[in-house]
Formats: C-alpha cells, sequence, structure tokens
C-alpha cells in the first residue's frame, strides 16, 4: 500500500487508499474503490459478547505497549504479544473473513517509541506484534504526552519507514485527537514528521471525542466539523484532491457517555456519522469500543458517568456497531 507519498521534486503523487492512486510516473500503486468500512476497537486480550455487531471489516486491536520496563512489546502492557489466548482470540475475530489491525499506544501506558532506544529496534518491536497478530494493518494511536514528544514522534518515524521498506505491503494509520477546529499543532507536527521521513500513511484517524467542557451539545454535528476541518489540513499537508483527503481519513467516536462532562455520543449521532462517512467516501469508521456497546447494569452508571465497559445510554446490546456500520 501507498499512500499520502511525499512527492518528489518534479512529481505530484495523491494519496492511493480506495481511489485511482499515482501516476505510473510517481511509482504509485491503483487501488478500486471499496466503500466504507467499519473497523471499531476491541479488546486484544478479551472476547466481549458485541464484538461482532454490525460484522466488522476489521477489528482495531487494542493496545500494544510496552512492558514499562524497556521496549518489549506486549498487549495492554502485561500480555505476552505470542500469548496463546490472544492469538486464539484473534483467530476467532479472523474466523468470518474480517482482518485484525494492530494498535499500538493508546492512552495509557508507555508507548513503544519512548521505551526503544533506536529506530531499528523500535521496528522490530513493532514487528514482532504485527507477525503475532498475523497482520499487515498497523494504527497509531498517539496522544496525550506521547503526541508532545518530539523525540518520540520522530524515533517512530524513522521505525515506521524503516518497517515499511521490509514490508512494503505495511498499511499504517494515525490515530489523533481532534477538535471541531481540527488537529491541533502536535497532530500536525508528527504528520510531518511522517513525511519528513518517508512515512506511507494510508490514514489519518481522528478521534471525535472528548473536546472540552464548552462542547456539551449535538456530538454528531461536532464529528462533523471535525472532519470538515481536518479535511482541509489533510489537503494542504499531504497536496490532495478533495476526494482523496476524504479517503484519506477515518472517524472514530466514543459511544454514549464521553469523559468529559455533558458529552454524549448517541445512536441518532452515530447514524449521522455513518451516512455522512458513506457520502464522502471516508475510509472506515470505528468506535470506542466494541466491550462498552450494551446498556449500563441499573445502578452502575448513568448518562454522566462514563463507563469502561458499558455506553451509559438507553441502547440494545450491539446498537452502536449497527448503526455504524450502515
Amino acid at each position: 500500500m501507498r499512500g499520502f507519498l511525499r512527492p518528489a521534486a518534479g512529481l505530484i503523487c495523491t494519496f492511493a487508499l480506495a481511489v485511482t492512486g499515482c501516476s505510473a510516473d510517481s511509482g504509485g500503486t491503483s487501488h478500486a474503490s471499496g466503500g466504507t468500512s467499519y473497523a471499531p476497537y476491541v479488546s486484544a486480550t478479551d472476547a466481549s459478547a458485541t464484538d461482532s455487531a454490525g460484522s466488522p471489516a476489521t477489528y482495531n486491536l487494542a493496545f500494544v505497549i510496552s512492558d514499562g520496563s524497556g521496549c518489549t512489546p506486549k498487549w495492554d502492557g502485561s500480555e505476552a504479544i505470542g500469548d496463546p489466548a490472544v492469538q486464539s482470540r484473534i483467530a476467532r475475530l479472523k474466523r468470518d473473513g474480517a482482518t485484525v489491525r494492530v494498535s499500538f499506544g493508546g492512552a495509557s501506558g508507555k508507548e513503544l517509541a519512548q521505551a526503544c532506544d533506536s529506530a531499528s529496534e523500535l521496528a522490530a518491536a513493532y514487528g514482532k506484534a504485527l507477525d503475532a497478530a498475523g497482520s499487515a494493518l498497523a494504527d497509531f494511536d498517539i496522544e496525550g504526552a506521547t503526541l508532545t514528544d518530539s523525540d518520540s514522534v520522530a524515533l517512530r518515524s524513522k521505525a515506521i519507514a524503516e518497517l515499511q521498506r521490509d514490508r512494503p505491503d505495511l498499511e499504517v494509520s494515525f490515530t489523533l485527537p481532534v477538535m471541531p477546529s481540527g488537529l491541533d499543532s502536535d497532530g500536525l507536527a508528527l504528520l510531518e514528521s511522517a513525511n519528513t521521513y518517508d512515512v506511507q500513511v494510508s490514514t489519518v484517524n481522528i478521534m471525535t471525542m472528548n473536546y472540552a467542557e464548552s462542547y456539551d451539545g449535538d456530538m454528531g454535528g461536532y464529528a462533523l466539523t471535525s472532519a470538515r476541518a481536518t479535511h482541509a489540513q489533510l489537503k494542504k499537508v499531504f497536496a490532495l484532491s478533495d476526494a482523496d483527503a476524504w479517503r484519506g481519513m477515518a472517524l472514530t467516536s466514543m459511544i454514549g457517555v464521553n469523559d468529559v462532562a455533558g458529552e454524549t455520543f448517541t445512536l441518532s449521532d452515530a447514524a449521522q456519522v455513518r451516512a455522512f462517512a458513506e457520502e464522502k467516501e471516508i475510509a472506515w469508521v470505528s468506535m470506542w469500543s466494541s466491550f462498552r456497546d450494551r446498556q449500563c447494569a441499573h445502578g452502575r452508571s448513568g448518562r454522566d458517568d462514563p463507563a469502561t465497559n458499558c455506553s451509559g445510554v438507553k441502547q440494545s446490546s450491539g446498537a452502536f456497531g449497527r448503526s455504524l456500520s450502515g
């Protein structure tokens, strides 16, 4: 997969995922349009009855991070990459033809780029996790203090570029926080770093959630506003057409009650996001997370109390997955 190619002198190349792709002169590969797929975030270690709601095309396996003491990749920082129980779980997720994408990072723990000493060591750590999952899809969920760490941002870009030289079919997505005004300066700097080191980026996945307490209105509307603002930024950063910038984007919402007071993403919001994604031919839509896609038990979580294993809103089990999958 080649996408978001940084043009060499005199060449212009466009984003290649689900679009016609680059011209022969620029060395790109042609890809036919495949529509907007559904790819929820799931636990890599624990199965949920709602994982398969909406029949996902891809599962984002959350998360591979450092073991906390060095450059050893582990699921959730605790389970070995080759853990037999995780291997069995991944095999079950793939059983009906879905693929898996290994997601590195997340909001907790230490991302490997902050634990490894060199680009080659980091590339090897990423590669071990991808091989264990049998995946050629890598997602880098970079947020919080990790996003502001310029040294680890540069090291990660170098390592991904090295990994892609060894694995030409590796598809890379970056999952980044967003506001209705778009990506912040740190998110844009990460994308510029990817450009600098010739990382081939398939998709920029924006987390349309947890904005700030002043954003307590229509979460579906905020998601669309965030997408439009990011679209303009991606056009500029990667010199893309309107259509290619949309097809190089993914949208991830936190279903139900969010971590910021007043923010609740409803089933109506999910339908709105899905319709918008299909209209714009956005690459994929996702949610945090499959294991929250159910109503909370009575008395355990209300509309103002986000929970780790339920949505905090009235719903049938799997309803968000079905809505986001279209």
